[in-house]
């Protein structure tokens, strides 16, 4: 493997390390009566994250891991297809299929490299997926690759705002001062994780987005509502209230 792409082979094994503190959120995911997004559950009904129209529409997941995106897809009728790179996570993923009788190809592969045919896809989405586990540089080439002239790109993410606040121990609330430099993001490696995250400042992805043929259409900067509540630590939601801890982009490949 290319040393440069390390990433992959750590983020698969941390990602099977990490399927089992998971499966409650996989499983109260898919169970779900609607989509809701990011680590706040964020109502799609009060943002508007997908078109209104899924039915007939083929769909790729980029990094879906149990593929719970899939399933809202798929119950609105959709075509989807799930990629992920961990054997673990699309293993509870197609548990979940047959719990919930509602099946659709699962497919074992990294998202900048997926053994699908060109021009596939009407939609391709991330939510903590490829976003963020892959780099950007190779899987929204990726994702022009796979989409069908005006197909539509959707992918949420940490906000640049929490990358640049977020202390190195995760388990530390996020700083109300920025704690790293905005030039330069990229590549982030955590002292306590052997897993590799990649995030961009707006500008370079725009850049990107715009190099490889999207136009972008809207980014949606996540603001939970009142009293919501989340599994993780951090951040508190008096953080997240007054700055955006995550953003959806939403971008459309040139017809």
């Amino acid at each position: 493997m290319d040393p440069a792409r390390d990433y992959l082979e750590r983020n698969r094994s941390a990602w099977n390390r990490r399927a089992a503190d998971y499966v409650e959120t996989a499983e109260r995911n898919w169970a779900a009566s609607g989509a809701s997004w990011g680590r706040w559950s964020v109502p799609e009904s009060a943002l508007g994250v997908l078109p209104a129209q899924l039915v007939g529409l083929d769909c790729v997941e980029l990094g879906c891991g149990t593929a719970y995106v899939s399933a809202w897809l798929a119950r609105r009728g959709a075509r989807p297809v799930g990629v992920d790179q961990s054997e673990e996570q699309l293993a509870t993923a197609a548990r979940l299929q047959a719990e919930h009788e509602l099946r659709f190809p699962l497919l074992h592969a990294n998202a900048e490299q997926v053994p699908l045919a060109d021009a596939s896809f009407d939609i391709a989405i991330s939510e903590y997926g490829a976003s963020i586990w892959c780099d950007p540089y190779r899987w929204i080439p990726e994702a022009v690759r796979l989409l069908r002239p005006g197909g539509q790109l959707i992918f949420l993410v940490n906000s640049v705002i929490a990358m640049l606040c977020e202390p190195e121990d995760e388990t530390v609330q996020p700083s109300n001062q920025m704690l790293r430099p905005y030039f330069g993001m990229h590549r982030f490696e955590w002292p306590q994780d052997e897993s590799v995250e990649f995030h961009l400042p707006h500008g370079e992805l725009i850049a990107l987005l715009r190099a490889n043929g999207f136009a972008v259409e809207e980014l949606i900067e996540l603001r939970p509502p009142e009293g919501s509540s989340t599994r993780y630590p951090t951040p508190t939601l008096e953080w997240a209230r007054q700055w955006p801890c995550e953003e959806i982009w939403k971008a459309r490949k040139a017809g």
